[in-house]
């Protein structure tokens, strides 16, 4: 133990590794990790967005905090493990969520507050531009909540000289450079499989819409240069190590690979960025991703997102607003009543007894129905948020069934978007899946697998997340061989004495979920209805 402690201090002092940070929905992460991507140490910020002024939002002041906070814990991590001062980085990726909306006048000013992926306030422009284009544009896209600000004469849409992600608004602040990764770029602006870059197409149809015009918003000068897996997307500056690190210990000069969204670094996390295969993200939203083999028979299918991997690989996203919220909702009611009773149980011993209790319910739920809708879910029809439980009149009303319902409700809004791809042909042999529904062992696991109707295998860093995967990313860039596909480098580097397991559908969980399912869809009904 000791000769691997030594290793890798030696490894860190070096500087021979690569850090991945990635903003998520309710933390900011960091993940260090070896020559060999294997985790070393780790941080994290909590943080949560607002509803304010009608949008779903971020104080970017709060990013910037949260960033210097999450490597300090690194920081803390590192010394305490291998008893070094993490002074100097091999490579650095930055990730967050997809998509949203940040826009910027031409002094670098914020125009508007942040609007995030949550936000379904661009209904009007989405559906105009998927006419336009013949191609789905998602309400989540940054395109669309442009359009939408033209539609409703904002006032700031004359003054946009810049727009971006919140990974790229980030990588901007650490080296200067405006660019994104294709895979986050995709949830942007259409791109086209041929160049890996902007659809000139699409470029063109748009500009030439005349409120578009009228303000002079030409795509290619105020969105990211789009970069692949692999490129250099710039170096920290002084100025981007003294954010992330106040103190001063960190060098600068380091590369930095082009900043990715959540949805590319969970494919690379579960190494699912080759043709025919497929992985699952789970946390606040919930999203399955299927690199295609070709082109999808409708691209215009609205429960269909078309994006890429962090390559330019196409890729069909079925993106669900909802997924964990509403569980960690009812495991903090459980909580709150062990504090009220005078219980000390850990969030963690708690998560698992709950989960391991939803195994013993019966295969439907025994009666109960979940909505877990706290925000609008668009593969759903419903347009805002309202979280339902149903029972049954005569249905159990136990913490057992409670759970199952719950995460197969979690799992739930994905499958009719498994649908639509299956009816244009698209099969995946076998899910993958990440996130940390994932850490108790096989409860999410067994109902996704369930739910979906195919094999689900889970890896051992399936809890590690997108902060693992965009360090992966850092890593590629810094040590691909020449002509090394991510894929490739993905098979023989990072992947080769992986561990994890595959779970079957089982016949009795699959049929238990079909019978929950007709329930879950006569709620829809009520939901919608309050919503209305």
């Amino acid at each position: 133990m000791d000769a691997i402690k030594n290793s890798a201090a030696l490894t860190i002092e070096r500087g021979a590794t690569a850090l991945g940070i990635e903003l998520g929905s309710t933390r900011i992460k960091a993940v260090l990790v070896d020559e060999e991507c294997n985790p070393l140490a780790q941080g994290v910020f909590e943080w949560e967005n607002s509803f304010e002024g009608g949008y779903w939002t971020y104080d970017l002041a709060d990013a910037r905090r949260g960033l210097a906070l999450c490597y300090e814990q690194l920081k803390l991590d590192v010394q305490r493990r291998y008893g070094v001062q993490l002074r100097r980085l091999g490579a650095l990726g930055i990730s967050a969520m997809m998509h949203g909306y940040l826009a910027f006048d031409d002094e670098g000013n914020l125009l508007v507050p942040f609007r995030t992926w949550r936000n379904t306030t661009a209904a009007q422009a989405a559906a105009q531009l998927s006419s336009l284009f013949g191609f789905h544009i998602p309400e989540r896209w940054s395109v669309a909540h442009l359009y939408q600000a033209v539609l409703d004469n904002e006032p700031h849409v004359g003054h946009v000289a810049h727009m971006t992600t919140l990974a790229g608004y980030v990588h901007e602040l650490l080296c200067g450079n405006k660019v994104l990764s294709v895979g986050d770029a995709s949830g942007m602006f259409p791109i086209d499989a041929q160049t890996r870059d902007y659809d000139e197409t699409m470029v063109g149809r748009f500009e030439a819409i005349e409120a578009v015009r009228g303000l002079g918003l030409r795509v290619c000068d105020i969105l990211p240069q789009v970069l692949c897996a692999g490129e250099e997307a710039g170096r920290l500056t002084e100025e981007g190590a003294l954010l992330l690190d106040p103190t001063g210990d960190l060098e600068a000069g380091c590369p930095l690979c082009p900043p990715e969204g959540d949805a590319g670094t969970g494919m690379i996390a579960t190494n699912a960025v080759a043709p025919r295969t497929g992985n699952v993200s789970a946390g606040t939203s919930g999203f399955s991703m299927t690199v295609l083999e070709g082109p999808l028979k409708d691209p215009t299918s609205k429960l269909i997102d078309l994006v890429t991997t962090p390559a330019g690989d196409p890729v069909a996203m079925v993106h669900c607003n909802n997924c964990t919220s509403d569980i960690n909702a009812w495991v903090g009611l459980f909580q709150s009543y062990n504090r009220l009773m005078g219980f000390e149980v850990s969030t963690d011993e708690l998560f698992s007894h709950l989960f391991g209790g939803a195994l013993g319910a019966e295969p439907d739920a025994g009666g109960l129905t979940s909505v877990p809708f706290v925000s609008a879910e668009p593969v759903a029809s419903v347009e805002s948020g309202h979280p339902l439980m149903v029972r049954e009149p005569t249905g159990a009303l136990d913490v057992q069934s409670l759970m199952r319902a719950n995460i197969m409700s979690a799992f739930a809004v994905l499958r009719t978007g498994q649908d639509c791809l299956a009816a244009q042909g698209v099969t995946v042999d076998e899910f993958c899946a990440h996130g940390g529904i994932f850490k108790t062992p096989v409860v999410a696991q067994r109902l996704l697998a369930a739910v979906l109707d195919v094999p689900v295998k889970v890896m051992e860093t399936a809890g590690e997340g997108g902060a693992w995967g965009q360090a992966v990313a850092a890593a590629y860039m810094l040590r691909r061989t020449e002509g090394q596909s991510l894929a490739t480098f993905l098979d023989e580097v990072v992947f080769v004495r992986s561990r994890g397991t595959t779970l079957v559908p089982d016949e009795g969980d699959v049929a238990g979920f079909q019978a929950y399912s007709r329930r879950f869809e006569r709620a829809l009904v009520a939901v919608r209805a309050l919503g209305a």
